[in-house]
């Protein structure tokens, strides 16, 4: 088990100090395991690892119900792992079993304030959706100012940029992003980062129409103008779905992954994506 000022083990002895004091300052999540508890063993070193990412707005403590049965008692503690979330010296929320990543982490977004970060990443994220980029651009920079490296920041970043058409610096953030959960979605920006930066190399080709067609919707999706770049994109793909062996594909999948899942044209536009396609 990892062991730090957030990450800790607490016994009937320092609990009411370590835990119940504590909380009236920070969060803390109480893992209520025993040496025998296999679904325990897997779920300890996700709680470790989600508390280390909240980088001391999360305390974790952990109680072995064998060796202070009382504490199990005095929370009733009916069956492990439970883990009681506790505030200002109270149990505010609790669930027992084993429970998934997402689920964790939804949990544990309820428990503990937004971090300055978060809401900067919050607000950059909200003007994406009103596809004010510059706008978005500077917040995320606030960002990345508070938590370098932040992979949300930097994803909102690479988004930003690519909708104002600086595409060198965002392949650039894009190539080297950090793993973690939003590294999924930096890789779907990819097509259309390099795609944007062969149209501004002027090495896209122009032998046909849908060459060119292909060209003014990477210039309409460089300028902001996303929906107009999707319109075009599409009817690409309806005259031909392998375009570019599926390049027109993989760069809608991009500026979708730029509007959001929030954005109400979202939705629509990957409908007729999939009745295109199948």
């Amino acid at each position: 088990m990892m062991t730090s000022n957030n990450i800790l083990d607490v016994n009937e002895v320092d609990f009411e100090y370590e835990v119940v004091s504590y909380s009236q300052n920070s969060p803390v999540l109480v893992d209520f395991w025993a040496e025998w508890c296999q679904p325990c063993k897997t779920l300890s070193p996700l709680l470790e690892r989600l508390t280390a990412e909240a980088e001391g707005g999360l305390r974790l403590a952990k109680v072995n119900i064998d060796q202070n049965p009382n504490l199990a008692q005095m929370f009733n503690v009916r069956s492990i792992p439970t883990v009681k979330a506790f505030s200002q010296g109270q149990v505010v929320a609790e669930f027992a079993g084993l429970q998934p990543e997402e689920r964790l982490r939804e949990f544990i977004a309820k428990i503990v304030p937004p971090s300055a970060v978060d809401l900067e990443i919050e607000k950059g994220n909200n003007l994406i959706t009103l596809e004010k980029w510059a706008e978005a651009e500077s917040v995320f920079r606030q960002a990345l100012t508070i938590k370098a490296e932040s992979p949300a920041a930097l994803l909102g970043l690479a988004k930003s940029m690519l909708a104002l058409g600086q595409s060198e610096e965002a392949l650039k953030m894009l190539s080297d992003f950090p793993a973690s959960r939003e590294f999924g979605n930096a890789e779907r920006l990819l097509p259309f980062a390099q795609t944007l930066m062969s149209y501004q190399q002027n090495v896209l080709p122009r032998e046909n129409d849908l060459d060119i067609a292909f060209a003014n919707s990477i210039r309409l999706a460089g300028s902001g103008k996303l929906e107009a770049a999707l319109d075009g994109l599409l009817d690409i793909l309806r005259r031909d779905k392998r375009y570019h062996t599926k390049l027109a594909q993989e760069v809608v999948l991009s500026l979708l992954e730029i509007l959001g899942v929030d954005n109400p044209q979202t939705k629509a536009y990957r409908s007729e994506l999939s009745s295109i396609l199948f």
